[in-house]
């Protein structure tokens, strides 16, 4: 099978295409035959060696996955050879084919295809388990996601919605907004050219937002903070700016507000009944048309550094999938 190589953390441009021997599963796994892997941000923290996983190299990148089991592991009940499925690995996705942990590795709803079901699990699980588990987030209450068009944060966006929390949406551009509101953004800003605090003052009626959701971290991070409402909830997903921001812990305190973890791997790994129940209704959503990912493009397996490239430089609005 043929696998992307990560032989010396660094830049896209240093992976390789290499043949290796096919997999076998172990007990409570699954091999499966991929037919495409999603992009997300960490994939390009784990290739420099900057991410909080450190696979011992060489290893193969990649997390979100979708494709058809080619083989099943002893204790096994709810897969067979032949189902496809999507789910999460912690790396090794890049290839043509990989190995799976069971209790990470659901059946792909029969309507949706392959490189959707590739852009699910990350950017839809991180989110609902942000907003559902961690924020608890209440209809009727305001939400704040910066980096908003990205893959978490456009599925933030669509969830907050479908919640009932009414959405602002923070990116960088006039075109990503538009997305945004397409997604179900009830205000939008520009942060490229609007003042963030003032601008979030004005759409809370000086009320503040009661939830934050920040994948981005970075200069807007205290901003965002100084504009959150009483009891309000600062989510912690991500650093994309590649910045991780310090938040003077004076601000909390005199909001009664509270900063939160997202770590949705570590979740899903740790309390898979949890996030198996998240799962389903997710897959319940998106076979009624309440949820629609959003695929930016679509590359070649040889081409995932220019994917892993595009997406380190920000220059995707969703997803970003390599097809196999």
């Amino acid at each position: 099978m043929k696998a992307i190589r990560c032989k010396t953390y660094g830049a896209p441009s240093l992976l390789v295409m290499e043949e290796m021997e096919s997999l076998s599963p172990d007990v409570n796994e699954v091999v499966v035959q991929l037919k495409a892997c999603g992009i997300n941000f960490p994939d390009t923290l784990i290739i420099q060696g900057l991410y909080q996983l450190k696979p011992k190299l060489p290893f193969t990148p990649g997390s979100d996955f979708a494709g058809v089991v080619k083989s099943v592991g002893e204790g096994v009940k709810h897969l067979a050879i032949g189902d496809a499925v999507f789910g999460i690995v912690p790396f090794g996705a890049l290839a043509e084919e990989v190995v799976v942990s069971a209790n990470t590795c659901f059946q792909k709803p029969d309507k949706m295809d392959f490189p959707v079901a590739a852009s699910f699990m990350m950017a839809y699980g991180t989110s609902y388990h942000a907003l559902r588990d961690r924020a608890k987030i209440k209809a009727g209450e305001t939400l704040l996601v910066l980096g908003a068009s990205g893959g978490v944060g456009l599925a933030a966006v669509e969830l907050g919605k479908r919640m009932g929390a009414t959405v602002i949406a923070a990116a960088s551009t006039d075109e990503k907004l538009e997305l945004c509101s397409k997604y179900g953004a009830d205000r939008t800003i520009n942060y490229s050219n609007e003042d963030l605090k003032s601008t979030l003052k004005k759409l809370t009626d000086s009320k503040g937002v009661d939830v934050i959701f920040d994948p981005v971290g970075g200069d807007y991070a205290e901003t965002a903070f100084r504009g959150m409402a009483w009891e309000g909830r600062y989510l912690v997903v991500g650093f994309a700016s590649g910045t991780i921001p310090k938040i003077p812990l004076n601000l909390p305190l005199l909001k009664g507000a509270s900063i939160v973890g997202v770590f949705w791997g570590g979740f899903a790994l740790g309390n898979p009944e949890a996030n198996m129940q998240n799962t389903m209704t997710l897959m319940q959503w998106y076979a009624e048309g309440k949820l629609s990912p959003h695929i930016h493009r679509i590359y070649e397996l040889k081409d995932s550094p220019k994917a892993l490239e595009e997406m380190m430089y920000r220059k995707v609005m969703g997803k970003l999938v390599v097809q196999i």
